[in-house]
Formats: structure tokens, C-alpha cells, sequence
């Protein structure tokens, strides 16, 4: 239910980073390591990351294989800053898939149900 309250955000790469520096504090960030369960295809993965709410932004990192992503959840008592990045392995079939956010509990429940969907 946490993405129907979030809302795509749009940035340049400069304005990514900072962000995710910015959100440093090693509480606000969730990773995790895990193994496709379907095929890793590019075009899948950037519909399945908008349909949760998250923009796909183009040309953030440096490796293209990669996604960089950013939303705000917006609910009645707070906004809720939200980055990712999905980096995918093809030769071990596997993701990491890192979340940093202004509020602990949202990096942690995003990322348990974003690593699902793949």
C-alpha cells in the first residue's frame, strides 16, 4: 500500500547525488542482494519501477545497465524523500537493489517490496 502514496520526482544527476549523500545516515538506507525470479529485462524492470510510483531517470549513472530512481510519499503528516538504485548482474542473475529515504521504515518496507517484484 506505501506506493499508492507516492508520486514520481524528476533530477539531474548533480541533484541526484547530492541527495543520496545527503541521506547518509546509515538508517535511512536499506540494501539488498537477491536472485532474479524472472527474466532481467530492461524495459520490464523500468515499467514495474513506475508502476510502483518511482521515476526511471536516464543517464544519472554511469553504468547504464543500472536504475536510478526517485519518488516523494506524500501522506497527511509527512513527505517522505525516496532514491534507488538497481544494479543488475546478468552473468549471476542476481540484483542489489539499495534504498535511501528521509524515514527508516519506508527504506526498509520499499525494499522488501520492490526486491519482490523482481
Amino acid at each position: 500500500m506505501l506506493h499508492k502514496f507516492s508520486e514520481k520526482v524528476t533530477m539531474d544527476s548533480p541533484t541526484f547525488f547530492s541527495r543520496w549523500k545527503q541521506l547518509a545516515n546509515p538508517a535511512q538506507e536499506s540494501q539488498k542482494i537477491f536472485t532474479a525470479t524472472q527474466p532481467m529485462d530492461k524495459e520490464t524492470a523500468s515499467t514495474k519501477l513506475t508502476g510502483f510510483g518511482f521515476s526511471v531517470l536516464e543517464g544519472i549513472d554511469p553504468n547504464p545497465d543500472n536504475f536510478v530512481s526517485a519518488c516523494i510519499v506524500k501522506t497527511k503528516k509527512v513527505l517522505v524523500g525516496c532514491l534507488l538504485r538497481l544494479e543488475p548482474n546478468h552473468q549471476t542473475k542476481q540484483y542489489r537493489l539499495t534504498l535511501r529515504t528521509s524515514h527508516e521504515s519506508v527504506s526498509r518496507n520499499f525494499n522488501e517490496l520492490i526486491s519482490e517484484l523482481f
